[in-house]
């Protein structure tokens, strides 16, 4: 078992956003999601079988739930639980630092 760092190895160019798989087994995955400036394309929205529980661990970002008239902000320590099939997007991350999420991906539907 290597002893890793979740802050260490962020790349200095991020031209796209970038997701790593941390952990991977029987109907959970955790993610590592680096983002500087980055956003959810116009008019796309996540729509996943899966629930997901996201934290900020750094930087900042706009979250956007459908059918809520204003995007979150979030901030570090700042997390939420997104219920499987619920339509989101991120509307902006913060252009000037790293912003990291630690993404959990747990139950929902298979469809």
């Amino acid at each position: 078992m290597e002893l890793t760092n979740f802050f260490h190895d962020v790349p200095s160019d991020l031209p796209d956003e970038l997701i790593q798989t941390l952990v991977q087994q029987q109907g959970v995955r955790i993610e590592r999601i680096i983002s500087q400036g980055h956003a959810s394309p116009e008019g796309f929205w996540y729509d996943q079988a899966e629930h997901e529980f996201v934290i900020v661990l750094s930087g900042s970002a706009q979250l956007r739930i459908e059918g809520e008239p204003t995007a979150r902000q979030l901030s570090p320590g700042d997390f939420v639980n997104i219920p499987a099939h619920q339509k989101h997007r991120v509307d902006a991350t913060d252009p000037n630092q790293v912003t990291l999420w630690l993404a959990v991906f747990y139950g929902g539907s298979k469809s």
